[in-house]
């Protein structure tokens, strides 16, 4: 099973020690663009998804590191440095929605796509056993599956798909514009690779989880380094601190 690492060109040593350095973990967040297979060639939409990572890595270092808020949250901090969720698409039932249809309910927003061979199976399959962990309290939240391939992601497909790995899960996909304006409101990116012998094709996406608290507030980016137990438990805080009176 193939992994990119964007954080390659150092050594496993060389990793540790700049991310114990400020405990920032800046450069895990460099692990949330990636494609789900690597190419041999150079493409020029891969250019984009590293220019994105590094505009998501610029705005987090101008916030200094800072945690989230008063809660003693583990994640990457988003707080203040990313708009309020947004969007109006479908969701996998055919329904239109928008993210007041979610408000209430701490949100785990993925970009991915059902075709996709390694990344989307195997985060759908973390989150499925950190909503497990969660036990009751996973009923506050809702994983949201937003498809980066519309073309093949009908809302049946997506249905199928996200359901198979966690009821929670809502499948969500829109018009390519719709699409776009989402993933560049969060830094995200996602590109169509060129199409294959036999016509299918991948599509590299970023990989990370970005976190909403039940207001709509973006909270923290769980990259694909995140430990299990650090979502655990910031979805914990977070699910708990809305739960309160």
């Amino acid at each position: 099973m193939a992994r990119v690492d964007a954080l390659g060109q150092f050594s496993a040593r060389d990793q540790d020690a700049i991310l114990v350095r400020g405990d920032c973990r800046m450069l895990r967040v460099m692990n949330a663009v990636k494609p789900c297979r690597p190419t041999r060639h150079h493409h020029p939409l891969r250019s984009t998804l590293l220019l994105s990572c590094l505009a998501l890595l610029a705005a987090l270092a101008l916030a200094g590191c800072q945690r989230s808020g008063a809660l003693p949250l583990r994640l990457t901090n988003l707080s203040g440095h990313m708009p309020n969720l947004s969007f109006s698409l479908t969701d996998d039932q055919g329904k239109a929605v928008t993210a007041s249809d979610y408000l209430g309910k701490v949100v785990l927003l993925y970009f991915g796509y059902t075709h996709c061979p390694d990344v989307c199976p195997l985060t759908l399959a973390h989150l499925h056993v950190v909503m497990q962990r969660l036990g009751p309290l996973a009923d506050g939240a809702r994983i949201l599956f937003v498809s980066v391939d519309p073309a093949r992601d009908t809302p049946e497909i997506l249905h199928s798909y996200v359901t198979a790995f966690d009821p929670r899960a809502v499948g969500l996909t829109g018009s390519p514009r719709a699409l776009e304006r989402l993933s560049k409101d969060y830094r995200a990116a996602f590109s169509r690779e060129p199409d294959q012998a036999n016509g299918d094709y991948e599509v590299s996406h970023s990989a990370g989880v970005y976190i909403f608290d039940a207001q709509g507030r973006a909270r923290v980016l769980a990259s694909p380094a995140a430990s299990q137990d650090d979502i655990v438990h910031d979805l914990h805080l977070l699910i708990s601190q809305e739960a309160k009176p």
